[in-house]
């Protein structure tokens, strides 16, 4: 079986067994949820802990025939966790019904915290408490099996991710808003090319956002934690701990506060970020037009006010917070509801504003059911705050309602090969000629390899590609 099939195997046969022990033991998504992403947190750190453990003994200095213990400082420059030896999983695995696991989880879960700031009362511990010894020891082992401790690479990261969808689509917590849909935050993420710099989402909810920068990055073989510096705003206390856990199971730290986004600015980023990616509520209309309407980042003005005062749609507000965090090269990225882009009024007024400035890059448009907790269509938009010149008066418009995949019967996605593509629409207008050429010889050769012919390889391509940027121009 292929590596990426295998995972996914794994991903769901560990949920369909954790998500059973919680039916048969009457638990709550809600109450259930924030525990099990907990272990899964433990479990990945304990798999980092034993892949970069014997590298950093084989390395350590001896004296007198002693070599020192490891310390903290060992692991984290291998962007690993130091665990103690009671907070390693097998520890906690080898547990009987006669010892409190809850008790021995917690300890552990505080281990980790003492020694790691960015971690503190991030992660689960009163929570452990409230579900019954016996279950703790089934997901334990549920979450041990064999087959885990023979993967390598970003396994850990993807389980936490893969669970979070489920627990999103079961609204175990915030009605499963904290949660964006993984094949668009890496379309966002592709089309943006956060390649260095400050990253910020002002609407961080569980981090999706910084893992698929963080993923951009490796793919170019650079290190994120070298490249990109996140910061995020989240008005939930436990979408906080959900955000850092998930930046943690993938070797990433994040300066996330907590704050309301409309009124609040804790990180004072105006005109700095050099990226700013989100996943904004949709079509808010509580936002007290008094609190903002003096606010700098709003520099195309305050859309329309209803007669209770507030603003009647919050969209045009995130819009324009999002552009007023870019600096003078700075990149935006997020999902928007569909209505911003035919919105009337005063909202249009702000959407003219932006448009004549130039720096509206590219817009897809998504069909509906694309989202766990919506079923509307939604857009994603992307501005340029350096866009070449000879674009400025361009947008790059795809309309990609007809490309899908159904995942449930209600849920669809972006099949990896359907992303390419639409990336693949957006290297043409951008001039990325051999990037194109490149990713055609690929499906050639791999139609080749599957025995189903072939017309074109790149040399012919390069024929047929030629006149398509005057297409664009």
């Amino acid at each position: 079986m292929p590596q990426l099939e295998h995972i996914e195997a794994i991903e769901k046969r560990l949920w369909t067994a954790a998500d059973t022990l919680r039916a048969n033991s009457n638990y709550a998504s809600n109450e259930y949820f924030l525990p099990v992403m907990g272990l899964v947190f433990l479990r990945h750190a304990y798999s980092r802990y034993l892949a970069v453990r014997d590298d950093i003994e084989s390395k350590l200095p001896t004296r007198g025939g002693k070599t020192r213990p490891l310390t903290k400082e060992d692991f984290s420059q291998k962007s690993a966790i130091f665990l103690s030896p009671k907070a390693q999983f097998d520890y906690l695995v080898a547990l009987t019904d006669s010892d409190d696991r809850a008790k021995a989880i917690i300890e552990a879960m505080e281990a980790i915290e003492a020694d790691y700031q960015n971690l503190r009362g991030v992660l689960p511990k009163a929570e452990y408490s409230e579900l019954d010894n016996d279950v703790l020891g089934q997901l334990l082992r549920t979450l041990n099996p064999e087959e885990l401790k023979r993967v390598s690479g970003d396994v850990f990261g993807r389980i936490y991710e893969y669970f979070l969808t489920q627990f999103a689509d079961q609204k175990a917590h915030d009605g499963g808003e904290f949660f964006t849909p993984v094949s668009l935050v890496s379309l966002i993420a592709n089309v943006l090319e956060p390649q260095s710099g400050i990253v910020l989402d002002p609407a961080s909810g569980s981090g999706g956002m910084f893992v698929q920068s963080a993923r951009f990055v490796e793919r170019h073989h650079q290190n994120p934690v070298d490249r990109l510096t996140f910061y995020g705003l989240e008005k939930n206390a436990t979408t906080i701990r959900l955000a850092k856990m998930n930046l943690a199971v993938h070797g990433l730290e994040g300066n996330i506060q907590k704050a309301i986004t409309y009124y609040e600015d804790p990180h004072e980023l105006l005109n700095e970020a050099d990226f700013v990616m989100a996943n904004p509520p949709f079509n808010v209309d509580e936002i007290d037009a008094d609190k903002v309407k003096s606010d700098p980042r709003l520099p195309f003005g305050l859309p329309g006010v209803n007669k209770k005062g507030k603003v009647s749609n919050g969209n045009y507000v995130w819009i324009s917070y999002f552009y007023s965090y870019l600096n003078k090269h700075g990149r935006a990225g997020f999902v928007m509801s569909s209505q911003a882009s035919s919105a009337g009024r005063d909202e249009a007024k702000v959407r003219r504003k932006l448009i004549e400035s130039g720096d509206v890059d590219v817009m897809i448009a998504i069909r509906s059911n694309f989202f766990y907790t919506r079923t509307v269509p939604c857009e994603l938009w992307f501005l340029n705050r350096a866009k070449p010149e000879a674009q400025k008066d361009k947008v790059l418009m795809i309309d990609a309602r007809n490309v899908y995949r159904k995942v449930t019967r209600k849920i669809y996605d972006f099949s990896p090969e359907q992303e390419q593509n639409l990336l693949a629409i957006v290297w043409l207008y951008r001039g990325y000629i051999e990037k194109y050429l490149e990713l055609v010889a690929g499906y050639c050769q791999k139609a080749l390899a599957e025995g189903a012919g072939c017309f074109a390889v790149k040399d012919n391509a390069e024929k047929t590609i030629e006149p398509l940027p005057s297409f664009f121009k």
